[in-house]
């Protein structure tokens, strides 16, 4: 799917990040789109008891839209069909926070209208996981997987101060990567985490996620969220609801 330059009609599947209110009875809707990128756009009247919207254009539902593009910066959100609303979210709120997270980060790293068809499959794939699988790693695997996307994955096998390719036992977020025993810049990296990392970067992270909770599998995830946030220079608000869920 895709659009047309300029002004007019177009059709996309999009996942949606976030919503906030405009005026008594519409909403802003920020979608990660397969074909145009991060699209904000106004559901009319989609706060309506009666709207043909409904609670499809809530965070998290992957969807197939209509969009109308005009003269302004806000898209207008025409049509609307459900691909999959992902209802178990919803119902769980440690799913819905960990499902949050995962939006947040994209709603921050993307630009507006610059198309990211691997970013949207990446999220889209990202919602069906969280939704179906018991693991508490996903959104860390998540996270790792959105730097390497940008190009920012964490350099693992040398020391990043001095090119040492042993003894790396510390990691430095600030450097983004793994440190020698003699440089010791950062914190103590355990093997274990260090191996979930590689396993993770090299494509297999389903074996992370097979893994069982443990001291390494808790410094993986607490790593992956100090990395993301590091790059993206904020804090994740929904961070604070995941440490609490």
């Amino acid at each position: 799917m895709g659009r047309d330059r300029g002004i007019g009609l177009y059709r996309d599947n999009a996942v949606v990040l976030r919503t906030w209110k405009l005026g008594e009875s519409d909403r802003i809707v920020s979608l990660m789109t397969q074909s145009n990128g991060k699209i904000r756009c106004v559901a009319k009247g989609a706060r309506k008891t009666k709207s043909r919207f409904g609670s499809r254009v809530e965070p998290t539902n992957h969807l197939q839209v209509q969009l109308y593009r005009g003269k302004g910066e806000l898209d207008t959100l025409t049509q609307v069909e459900s691909i999959d609303r992902f209802p178990v979210l919803r119902q769980d709120l440690e799913l819905f926070a960990r499902a949050s997270s995962m939006l947040e980060a994209v709603e921050v790293v993307s630009q507006d209208r610059e198309p990211n068809e691997p970013l949207y499959t990446m999220l889209a794939r990202a919602m069906h996981t969280v939704s179906n699988s018991e693991s508490h790693l996903v959104v860390a695997g998540f996270f790792l997987k959105l730097l390497s996307l940008e190009g920012l994955s964490p350099s693992l096998d040398v020391c990043v101060l001095c090119g040492a390719t042993t003894d790396l036992t510390h990691f430095s977020i600030l450097d983004g990567g793994t440190s020698c025993g003699a440089c010791r810049t950062g914190f103590p990296i355990s093997v274990d985490a260090s191996a979930l990392l590689h396993l993770a970067l090299r494509g297999q992270l389903g074996a992370v996620l097979n893994q069982p909770p443990s001291p390494a599998t808790r410094e993986f995830d607490s790593l992956c969220q100090r990395l993301l946030e590091h790059n993206l220079e904020r804090r994740l608000r929904s961070s604070t609801v995941l440490e609490q869920a």
